[in-house]
């Protein structure tokens, strides 16, 4: 598969999920033509689904690996990539949950719904599938949910992207992040404020923030629940001191855009 056919793909299954994600890409697309930063997807350290096994139908795309990030408090770790071939093709950051260090009733959940799983359905494009095992519990969620929101996350919506992001220094009618949150905001969309509107800053050559997001009914076998799905983040970038944009990320930043799709910060 092709980078482009890849992320459209990608694309399409997020925005099915994520329905203000595009209505504020059309919003933005009446200002111009829109470049997708980067996207980012989750999963889990088991080694059928790694990021490593995530990451192989980026690696056949033409991306590489670059650089490989930390995130003790959340028990996560993470590595970005970028397209050796296509210097507009998305970064992609890829995190997973450390089932080892989670408490032993987390990782036996996990371990049960991937041992659930027809074992060569491992062996396909991991990218792109979604949510491998079929059944859901909602129990079995609040569980998960009460020891970690990425961990009830993934649980319900599988390997998939949680969010794209539009690359702010594209759009022609909007000078600072700031003015793009406004934006946002005036157009009815709640920004993640965990950690202030905007993470990072131009000394770190990165500042980001994102929505909240969407929140929609899922099937569980208990019935009907009402949980969040996924959320469209922004990021401008700016040049170090020998005018090289900077192409990376910051942990501490990216700590709290993990946090765009907690129900506690929906409630709040």
């Amino acid at each position: 598969m092709k980078t482009t056919a890849l992320i459209d793909t990608l694309w399409d299954e997020y925005t099915k999920i994520t329905p203000s994600a595009q209505t504020i890409h059309d919003l933005f697309s009446t200002h111009g033509k829109l470049k997708n930063d980067h996207i980012a997807l989750r999963t889990f350290n088991d080694p059928r689904i790694c990021i490593d096994a995530v990451a192989a139908s980026f690696i056949d795309c033409g991306y590489e690996e670059v650089m490989t990030y930390e995130f003790p408090e959340k028990k996560l770790e993470a590595k970005h990539y970028q397209n050796k071939n296509d210097d507009n093709a998305p970064l992609v950051f890829i995190s997973q949950l450390m089932l080892e260090q989670c408490s032993t009733q987390l990782e036996c959940i996990i371990n049960n719904a991937l041992n659930s799983v027809d074992p060569s359905i491992f062996r396909t494009n991991l990218a792109t599938m979604g949510r491998l095992w079929e059944n859901v519990s909602y129990e079995l969620y609040q569980t998960l949910r009460a020891e970690s929101e990425y961990a009830a996350w993934t649980y319900a919506y599988g390997v998939r992207v949680n969010h794209f992001t539009v690359f702010v220094n594209s759009l022609e009618q909007f000078e600072t992040i700031q003015d793009v949150n406004e934006f946002v905001k005036d157009s009815g969309y709640p920004l993640n404020i965990s950690g202030g509107e905007v993470k990072g800053s131009a000394e770190l050559l990165l500042e980001q923030s994102s929505t909240l997001a969407d929140i929609q009914e899922m099937n569980f076998e208990e019935g009907s629940y009402s949980i969040p799905t996924c959320f469209y983040e922004f990021a401008r970038r700016f040049e170090n001191e020998k005018g090289e944009m900077f192409m990376g990320f910051h942990a501490d930043s990216a700590n709290k855009i993990f946090e765009s799709t907690d129900l506690n910060l929906q409630m709040n």
